[in-house]
C-alpha cells in the first residue's frame, strides 16, 4: 500500500515514474523510502497514510532551513500531510574527528541566525508530537511553559509520567530563574541532533535531517548532543573555540535542558527514560 502511495504521489508531483522502492532506516515516524525513478534520479519518500505525523510540517522545517541557513539539508520536493518527498544524500551516521569539526562548525553558524523572540513564527514537531512556539522574550518564560511544563502534562496524559514525577518537574519549574541566570540571545537551532539525523562522507556532514526547529538559547542544542553522544570531545571543543560555552552549562545548564527530550522520550518509549528523568530531577534536589 505505502509503495503505491508513493508511486502516485511522485507521478503526480514530480512527473516520473517509479523503477523501484526499497525501504530505509529511521522510519519511526511514518514509512521511508529509496525510489529510483525512470529519469535515473534518486528520492527520499516518507509515506504516512494516516496523516499523524505531519510530514507538510517537516517540509516547512528543511525548507526553513534551507532558506534561512547553511545548514546542509535534503532539498524538498513534494510535502504534504501524507507524503515527503526529498532529495536522497549520500552519506552515513560515522563521524571522524574531521566530521564533528565540521558540525561544530555549521552548528555554530546555524546558532548565528538570530531572531527578536525565542519560539518560532509557527508551531513545529519533535518527533511526530506538537511543539508549541509562541513568541516569547523571556527565555526561562518559555522553555518552562513551552517545553518543561508543556512535555510533562503531554507525557502525563499519555499516562507515561506519574502525578508524582509531575508534581517534581512542577516545583523544578518554579525554581528556573535561579539555575538559568542569564541565557544567550535567540537563535535558530536544528533541535533533534543525534547521530542517525546527521550524514557524512569524506570527512564532511552532508546533511542534517528530521529537523525541530525554533529559536533558543543555543545551549539546548549542545544539551541534547551531549544527553546521545550525537558528537564528542571534538565536537564541543571546536564549538568552544568559535562561539564559546557560558560557565556553569556543564554543570547545571546542560542537565536542566536535556528534561526536555528526556520527556520527549518518556512519551514515546517510557521505560528507562522515566528512570533518567527522576535522576535528573533528584539533581536538583526536588
Amino acid at each position: 500500500m505505502s509503495e503505491r502511495v508513493v508511486a502516485e504521489g511522485v507521478e503526480a508531483s514530480l512527473g516520473e515514474r517509479i523503477v523501484s522502492a526499497r525501504p530505509l532506516g529511521g522510519g519511526c515516524i511514518g514509512e521511508v523510502y529509496r525510489a529510483e525513478l525512470s529519469d535515473g534520479s534518486v528520492v527520499v519518500a516518507k509515506v504516512d497514510r494516516e496523516a499523524e505525523a505531519n510530514l507538510d510540517r517537516e517540509a516547512y522545517m528543511l525548507r526553513y532551513l534551507r532558506e534561512h541557513s547553511d545548514l546542509p539539508v535534503p532539498e524538498v520536493y513534494h510535502g504534504s500531510e501524507t507524503l515527503l518527498l526529498m532529495e536522497f544524500v549520500e552519506g552515513a551516521s560515522r563521524f571522524t574527528r574531521e566530521v564533528e569539526h565540521h558540525a561544530a562548525e555549521l552548528l555554530a553558524d546555524l546558532h548565528g541566525v538570530t531572531a527578536e523572540t525565542y519560539g518560532h513564527e509557527r508551531d513545529t514537531l519533535i518527533g511526530s508530537l506538537e511543539q508549541p512556539n509562541p513568541p516569547t522574550r523571556d527565555w526561562v518564560e518559555f522553555f518552562r511553559e513551552q517545553r518543561l511544563l508543556y512535555m510533562a502534562g503531554v507525557a502525563h496524559r499519555a499516562g507515561r509520567l506519574p502525578a508524582t514525577e509531575l508534581a517534581r518537574v512542577e516545583r523544578l519549574a518554579g525554581r528556573l530563574e535561579g539555575l538559568i541566570g542569564t541565557p544567550n540571545p535567540p537563535a535558530l537551532v536544528h533541535g533533534d541532533v543525534w547521530s542517525a539525523n546527521v550524514l557524512a562522507k569524506d570527512g564532511r556532514v552532508t546533511a542534517f535531517l528530521d529537523p525541530a526547529i525554533y529559536h533558543a538559547d543555543p545551549e539546548i542544542e549542545l544539551a541534547f548532543i551531549s544527553l546521545f553522544n550525537s558528537f564528542g570531545e571534538d565536537f564541543l571543543e571546536r564549538y568552544a573555540e568559535i562561539r564559546g560555552i557560558d560557565e556553569g552549562f556543564f554543570e547545571t545548564r546542560r542537565d536542566l535542558y536535556n528534561l526536555y527530550p528526556l520527556l520527549v522520550h518518556v512519551y514515546f518509549f517510557g521505560g528507562g527514560y522515566l528512570a533518567s528523568v527522576e535522576r535528573a530531577l533528584g539533581r536538583f534536589g526536588v
